[in-house]
């Protein structure tokens, strides 16, 4: 049960930082701002986002938030790295851009799992 919970937290940490934090520090970088032109997306798309993955991410990491509230981040999650993938394949072909968002799916994945092993039954809807 402890091994469980050490990959939770390490696999919902990764998303956290990579969800939360990094969209919060960078989106409005020029390089956010370019990339989100270059994948033919309006300026206000990169403000929505950044604003669902902050709220998505402290969702997944705050244990007192209910299961059924977690279940749609995680399904956001889900969908968000599933359209970066496709974007950026779309856009730029399948290479390196392309691939960080099925690794992030991954995580996210294992993160979903392990927080079924050990703290879904335990949480209230």
């Amino acid at each position: 049960m402890k091994k469980d919970k050490i990959i939770f937290w390490i696999t919902t940490t990764l998303i956290f930082l990579l969800e939360g934090v990094m969209p919060a520090l960078t989106s409005q970088s020029k390089m956010a701002k370019d990339g989100l032109t270059h994948l033919g997306y309006p300026q206000y798309f990169g403000v929505m986002l950044t604003v669902f993955k902050v709220l998505g991410a402290l969702t997944l990491i705050i244990p007192a938030v209910p299961k059924r509230v977690k279940e749609w981040a995680y399904a956001g999650f889900t969908i968000d790295f599933i359209c970066a993938f496709f974007s950026e394949t779309a856009v730029d072909g399948f290479g390196g851009q392309a691939a960080f968002p099925l690794v992030a799916l991954v995580i996210l994945i294992v993160s979903y799992v392990y927080y079924h092993k050990t703290y879904a039954k335990s949480t209230h809807l």
